[in-house]
């Protein structure tokens, strides 16, 4: 009998090298366009680094750039609640139905900066008021700030825009330029540019940062710096996944997300868009339109009338948008 305790001792102790050079939980990470486009500069990436860099032998998370998961922007989500990615870049207003409570925030006017957009998404997120995340560990959601118009055709003032037919970002986006006279149609960032080059659409509502990334600039020399809202984009991480972490993974993945996230979107999407509407001023091929006062109040006003309409229709528009009223006030307060 000792000899066998003896035996098994030593097979014990060998195997516990082998137990200790065991692999780390590897999670696919999607992103569905290039590497050097801003989201995945800005936070994909420093997301990565910074959980592979201190869980080291815990978890790893694996990027998946380039569409090499899928190219198609729309279904990101699904495939985050599928399994054939573990986390990936969404956009919510491409599937409205399954986030029905964005449109809170996604009105021109409401935000003052890119910051505030962005700490004020982060945190009504975080409250768990908004509705269609509860399959996600959300990791990042930003607002894309500030939107401009970029067309193909020659314009110079809003009449000029009246009949053109824009991408837009979101529903709410989109009713308050129907309002003005402009046909709206939502589509992926990545699929502009050919819908532009092609005649399908005369231009699009994107941040200046992201004309360049997504290569919508060389095929528009018209800027119209309209007051336009934000944009809410989110870095979702399946939750059945995240749960099914141990608890140091789901610790390490916490730390990293959230408002860690959210600062370095702020810093380098401030930067970059600074960059890019220098270049594009300065740039004796184009044309920024900064409109007139008079136009100006005549799309606040326009805008406010779809603004009103919408807080009428249905009574949880009014309780979301005093949540998001407040936090606005707690950001602005230094909060």
């Amino acid at each position: 009998m000792s000899n066998a305790i003896a035996r098994l001792l030593t097979i014990a102790i060998a195997l516990l090298p082998v137990a200790s050079l065991a692999e780390p939980i590897k999670l696919k990470m999607a992103y569905f366009s290039s590497d050097r486009e801003p989201p995945y500069v800005s936070v994909l990436q420093p997301f990565a680094e910074a959980v592979n860099k201190e869980g080291k032998g815990l978890i790893e998370i694996v990027p998946y750039p380039g569409g090499m998961l899928g190219r198609n922007y729309s279904l990101q989500m699904q495939q985050v609640l599928d399994g054939v990615a573990d986390m990936a870049w969404v956009n919510p207003s491409l599937t409205p139905d399954r986030f029905p409570d964005n449109d809170v925030l996604e009105f021109p006017g409401l935000f003052r900066d890119l910051k505030e957009a962005t700490l004020v998404y982060t945190r009504v997120l975080a409250a768990g008021t908004l509705r269609g995340y509860g399959d996600f560990f959300t990791i990042a959601a930003v607002a894309n700030f500030p939107l401009m118009i970029h067309t193909r055709p020659p314009i110079g003032s809003l009449p000029d825009l009246r009949g053109k037919i824009l991408r837009v970002n979101n529903l709410i986006e989109g009713s308050a330029l129907k309002a003005v006279g402009i046909t709206p149609v939502i589509i992926p960032i990545n699929e502009v540019a050919l819908a532009i080059g092609r005649g399908t659409i005369d231009g699009a509502t994107m941040p200046p940062n992201a004309l360049f990334a997504y290569g919508v600039s060389r095929i528009t020399r018209f800027h119209y710096m309209a007051p336009l809202g934000a944009a809410p984009l989110a870095f979702l991480m399946n939750r059945k996944k995240f749960e099914s972490l141990p608890k140091a993974g789901q610790d390490l993945i916490r730390k990293f997300s959230g408002e860690w996230t959210a600062a370095h979107f702020v810093e380098t999407y401030d930067a970059n868009n600074v960059q890019a509407t220098n270049d594009l001023k300065s740039d004796s091929n184009r044309l920024v339109i900064m409109p007139p006062r008079a136009e100006l109040d005549s799309l606040q006003a326009t805008f406010q009338t779809v603004f009103e309409k919408w807080r009428k229709d249905n009574p949880r528009n009014l309780e979301l948008l005093k949540l998001v009223e407040t936090e606005i006030a707690k950001v602005r307060s230094g909060g």
